[in-house]
């Protein structure tokens, strides 16, 4: 039952080239930026990453996406990332655009067992219609376009089908762990990392607190421990490095 691992590169070791990747966060907050930093550590290349946004200021998956270790991005948000774009827009990268809140059930669906759901979002779009640029030529044209969905009326309204996502691995970044890999989020840091870390088969997390088991309520778990394999628990400088992507103060 205890889950804890030494060190980062222990906790990715069976990381191959080629794995598909669940990994937490949004924007800044909550991205579990010493896993990321041991893969690239390791080399691992050829990643397929399902993550709300792609990282940002140098940091997170921004790490791996600069050096070219991802093929594949599913994810809502390419922001201020320009690496990302340029990636994106040369044809180096495969990106899968997708509704944020749809992202969102994709992985609880998936992480739950159900393979596939209807929603209104993305209905009368490409979204549903197929088209949308998975990858592009490098010069304009399209390369990869997205599939028609199907699409079915219930009660009168027109819904999407949407699959779940299942990936092989999952990085999640938890506020405070025990060993038995119960996990609380804080903050805006709980929007993905209990869904990333629900959709993967292994799922390994980093902790800025590691606890003893019972030292957590019941009742202020966010995530149970039957859907995390490993557990890292960060040194306190890794667990005060938290970057501010964009600062504004009061008068």
């Amino acid at each position: 039952m205890d889950k804890v691992v030494a060190t980062a590169l222990e906790a990715v070791a069976d990381v191959p080239d080629g794995a598909s990747l669940a990994v937490g966060g949004f924007g800044l907050s909550g991205v579990p930026n010493v896993l990321i930093g041991a893969l690239y550590e390791r080399g691992v290349a050829g990643l397929s990453v399902v993550s709300n946004n792609c990282g940002a200021m140098e940091t997170g998956l921004a790490v791996l996406l600069a050096a070219g270790r991802i093929a594949r991005v599913t994810g809502s948000y390419i922001g201020a990332n320009k690496e990302f774009a340029r990636q994106y827009l040369a044809g180096e990268l495969e990106v899968e655009l997708i509704p944020q809140g749809t992202l969102a059930e994709r992985l609880r669906a998936g992480g739950a067992g159900i393979p596939a759901f209807y929603t209104p979002a993305g209905v009368g779009t490409q979204v549903a219609e197929g088209g949308l640029p998975w990858r592009y030529d490098g010069q304009g044209g399209v390369a990869i376009a997205s599939p028609a969905k199907e699409v079915r009326e219930f009660d009168g309204a027109e819904y999407v089908l949407e699959r779940g996502i299942r990936t092989d691995f999952a990085l999640v970044r938890a506020a405070k762990g025990d060993r038995h890999g119960n996990l609380v989020f804080g903050k805006s840091a709980r929007n993905f990392n209990p869904l990333a870390a629900m959709a993967g088969r292994v799922t390994i997390a980093e902790v800025e607190e590691l606890v003893e088991p019972g030292e957590i309520d019941p009742d202020a778990v966010h995530l149970p421990g039957i859907f995390v394999r490993r557990v890292l628990a960060l040194t306190p400088e890794q667990a005060a490095d938290k970057k501010i992507e964009q600062r504004t103060v009061r008068s």
